[in-house]
């Protein structure tokens, strides 16, 4: 008998594995789910929002969500997907990342809610700090062969794979034993029947199933297993990264804007795929964007509702509209009057990276001239000779007005009251910070 939350998962594309049994389970009962999040950093970044939104569809299904970060799975690194061993991360980082990562799931699960299917938030450290190596060897050690533990890909790859064979060190080969006891101790303590993960999991969750079944009789040993598909980017290229690196959850490591416009500037046929995976709109409005889209692909309507939905679900409504503001400011006909409605953060977000050149309220008050805003008082053209001819080929504009030699810049054209954008034709962007 097939089941609404797994339905949901089938027709956004985002079931990949599931366990004999599973539908069954979450049509009998409310069932409570885990899923693991290593704590790599103190924030976590967009691949992560797949394992995050997974969740929050299991309790808008009426089930329980847990969120468990891998304090002391961090310690050790899942050998999953990896050519060689990470390094290993201090108690006090890993600390550090612990505390941020749970600062992001609480903007995404209320872990105050009193509901009876409110999610929890756990950490393995605390059940795993006290456990001497003696008692988790005779205690799990016992329940699963070797042989079985070498049967999973993420082992073989790394043994027998075309890496170079760099091996495997010990502490990496009980990652599966240390991930499988969480499993089977959010069953003991939780009820938790369900482990939910990205497909590269398949074989540390599997595991986990086992030590369950093995450690448990009856009733009392059931566990089941999900995993959904890990996101690829048509051309082949990884998910989740910019020309900046990871694009994280956290403003302060990806700010909106940037946010905003990796979702803006995906292709046609990522963003059909992501509009399903990363947004809660319903198969009929996504369905009509979808057709509305091919109709006129050059409006980016599908482009436009995936950058909206995600930004407003990650951040906030507010911060999204600034983004989207910022956004259509850069092509605004009246750019002069606009750009100055950007409060200055969002101002620096759109434009970092952009070459600045720091000129004292001093001199900007005594006059400032183009020849010295592009090149005396700047260098950002390599020489007033340059800066002459530029000028009078008209391609420098201030505040995208074209300008020229005889131009002085002045009050009128500060931004925040600081900043000035100076344009050289199409691609060179100069910003000029008075201070």
């Amino acid at each position: 008998m097939a089941n609404a939350f797994v339905d949901e998962l089938r027709w956004r594309g985002m079931l990949h594995d599931i366990m004999p049994g599973t539908e069954e389970q979450l049509n009998k009962e409310m069932t409570t789910a885990y899923i693991g999040f290593d704590p790599t950093s103190d924030s976590l970044h967009i691949g992560s929002l797949v394992q995050i939104i997974l969740l929050v569809h299991f309790q808008n299904a009426g089930h329980k969500p847990i969120a468990l970060v891998g304090g002391a799975t961090g310690m050790i690194g899942d050998p999953s997907g990896k050519s060689d061993e990470r390094n290993l991360l201090d108690e006090a980082t890993l600390n550090h990342n612990v505390k941020g990562i749970k600062s992001v799931f609480s903007r995404f699960l209320d872990f105050n809610s009193k509901e009876a299917n409110a999610p929890v938030l756990v950490n393995n450290y605390d059940w795993m700090k006290d456990f001497t190596f003696i008692d988790f060897a005779r205690d799990v050690g016992k329940r699963i062969t070797v042989n079985y533990m070498m049967a999973k890909d993420s082992v073989k790859k790394r043994l027998f794979g075309d890496e170079g064979n760099v091996g495997m060190s010990f502490t990496e080969f009980t990652y599966q034993l240390i991930q499988g006891y969480d499993f089977y101790y959010l069953h003991k303590t939780y009820n938790c029947m369900l482990q939910m993960g990205g497909s590269d999991q398949w074989g540390n969750i599997t595991t986990g199933t086992e030590l369950v079944r093995r450690m448990n009789v009856g009733e009392e040993a059931k566990a089941f297993a999900l995993t959904c598909p890990l996101i690829t980017k048509a051309d082949g290229s990884k998910f989740g990264k910019s020309e900046g690196g990871n694009v994280w959850l956290d403003a302060d490591k990806t700010s909106v804007y940037k946010f905003y416009q990796f979702w803006l500037n995906a292709t046609d046929e990522d963003a059909e795929k992501y509009i399903k995976i990363f947004t809660f709109l319903d198969k009929a409005t996504i369905d009509d964007l979808i057709e509305k889209h091919k109709e006129a692909p050059h409006l980016r309507l599908l482009q436009k509702r995936l950058a909206e939905e995600v930004t407003t679900f990650v951040h906030t409504k507010e911060e999204f509209e600034n983004a989207e503001k910022a956004s259509n400011i850069l092509f605004s006909k009246s750019f002069k009057a606009d750009i100055k409605t950007l409060n200055e953060k969002t101002f620096l977000d759109v434009f970092e990276g952009v070459p600045q050149a720091e000129i004292s309220r001093v001199e900007f008050n005594e006059g400032l001239d183009m020849i010295a805003a592009l090149s005396a008082k700047t260098n950002f053209l390599a020489s007033n000779g340059e800066a002459r001819r530029a000028l009078k080929e008209n391609s420098v504009s201030v505040n995208k007005e074209k300008v020229g030699e005889e131009y002085q810049l002045a009050s009128e054209d500060l931004i925040n009251d600081a900043y000035i954008i100076i344009n050289k034709g199409k691609k060179n962007t100069y910003i000029i910070k008075v201070v």
